[in-house]
């Protein structure tokens, strides 16, 4: 072989292995605060005002939210309204609608949507301050019973809410 056959493969080679230990990632799940500001958050109970009620709603959202609020940011969680930041609400909707219709006229699909009201109070920045309502919602089969799934869309909603809350409020998005 000669040498600069040699050369090629060597630097080939040199070039796949860098090419396979380098790697970008992006993180876009993390919030826009700036820390040596905010230090603190509250989070007040959100009462369900719809007209369906699922009991146990209010406390899978609120466990839901605290938590990515805890993963994604260095705020202390605290109990009280002198927190530099502030937010506030409650569940203003939980419905079922039909939304395919089968050849026998019949719902094939029915979704389950989640309205959720949120008053984010900044006592920073007070023009930050933001009253919203939030919706999410998930499909399922008209064969199945809302009993048999609940639980499991109503996580699934209240997972796609916190990550709209979140985004809209502390994310700064």
């Amino acid at each position: 072989m000669s040498i600069k056959k040699v050369i090629i493969i060597l630097v080939s080679v040199i070039t796949l292995f860098a090419a396979i230990g380098c790697r970008i990632s992006y993180k876009l799940n993390g919030s826009a605060l700036d820390y040596n500001t905010y230090k603190s958050i509250s989070v007040s109970e959100f009462p369900i005002r719809a007209a369906l009620v699922y009991p146990p709603l209010q406390q899978l959202f609120e466990n839901k939210l605290l938590n990515m609020i805890t993963r994604q940011t260095r705020l202390q969680v605290v109990d009280n309204t002198n927190s530099d930041l502030r937010l506030e609400g409650e569940i203003t909707g939980y419905s079922l609608s039909p939304q395919a219709v089968s050849e026998d006229a019949y719902a094939s699909q029915t979704r389950l949507t989640i309205t959720v009201r949120v008053k984010y109070i900044n006592n920073k920045e007070p023009n930050q301050d933001m009253d919203q309502s939030f919706s999410a919602y998930k499909d399922f089969s008209s064969t199945e019973m809302l009993t048999d799934v609940q639980d499991e869309l109503c996580s699934q909603i209240c997972d796609e809410l916190c990550d709209l809350i979140f985004n809209a409020t502390i994310g700064n998005w």
